[in-house]
């Protein structure tokens, strides 16, 4: 347990993906700074004990905090808040999605989008991190994501899909009516995939090539390539600028750090 006598932070973000674990808090030494720390991780190790590696080892954990934010990578499945029973969490998300038969099955309310993001946390992950924190509270990753776009959706006049590059995964996704119109998940190998991918959402969802736009942000890889195939079937494509779009906030400038995460910052979860 963490050792009492240190000084307290108020908030520790730990964010964890299956290839990535970071923390981060707000610095004690230098006020309003961000303190982020990507770790290391052990190739030959789980996840579960690399993270129990880290709180061997890595200064940031040492402190005590008030308030501790999990924020976990795994597949989430959508759930229309009326039709949302805790209860049956676990069935639907095994049913949807394969090899999570050992995790825990828990959820993020998004009210603002009339849904309820369910996703699997490691059952040995979740067992360090109860071992440490008496009450930590997990979302799921993308969730700050999604809200702040869902209220950039509301910009202009023209419907927008949105795609958010992370953890060599590609998310997309659309808003209407406060709900989503389509979200889903998509591994990424290379640029051809990303764009077959992109191209087929874009006709699935019915959005017009000549009126609608498409806004892509995150780690996109063969990026200007990219955004010229897409030109070519689509007028209005886009990249999001996070320090233009956060006003220049200092959090953007911090090297290696996801959007997720420089989102839950500047705008909360």
């Amino acid at each position: 347990m963490q050792n009492t006598n240190i000084p307290h932070r108020q908030r520790l973000v730990i964010r964890i993906s299956r290839n990535s674990l970071s923390f981060a808090t707000i610095s004690n030494e230098v006020n309003g700074q961000i303190a982020f720390k990507p770790y290391i991780l052990n190739t030959g190790i789980s996840i579960a004990a690399n993270l129990r590696e880290a709180f061997r080892t890595q200064e940031l954990l040492q402190d005590t905090y008030f308030r501790v934010l999990i924020m976990i990578d795994t597949p989430s499945l959508m759930v229309p808040i009326e039709l949302f029973h805790e209860e049956e969490q676990r069935s639907l998300y095994l049913h949807t999605f394969q090899g999570h038969e050992q995790d825990e099955i828990v959820n993020t309310v998004l009210p603002d989008l009339n849904c309820v993001a369910v996703f699997s946390v490691n059952r040995d992950l979740k067992l360090v991190l109860d071992d440490h924190f008496a009450t930590p509270t997990f979302i799921a990753a993308t969730a700050p994501v999604w809200r702040y776009l869902h209220q950039r959706s509301y910009m202009g006049v023209r419907e927008k899909l949105y795609a958010y590059f992370h953890d060599r995964r590609m998310e997309v996704f659309t808003f209407g009516q406060n709900r989503f119109k389509f979200c889903n998940t998509f591994e990424t190998h290379d640029g051809h995939d990303e764009l077959y991918y992109l191209l087929y959402t874009w006709k699935q969802t019915g959005l017009q090539a000549d009126r609608d736009e498409m806004h892509i942000v995150g780690d996109i890889p063969d990026c200007e390539w990219l955004m010229e195939e897409l030109q070519k079937y689509i007028k209005r494509v886009y990249t999001i600028n996070p320090a233009g779009d956060f006003n220049r906030s200092a959090v953007t400038q911090i090297e290696g750090m996801p959007y997720d995460l420089m989102t839950l910052f500047v705008k909360g979860r």
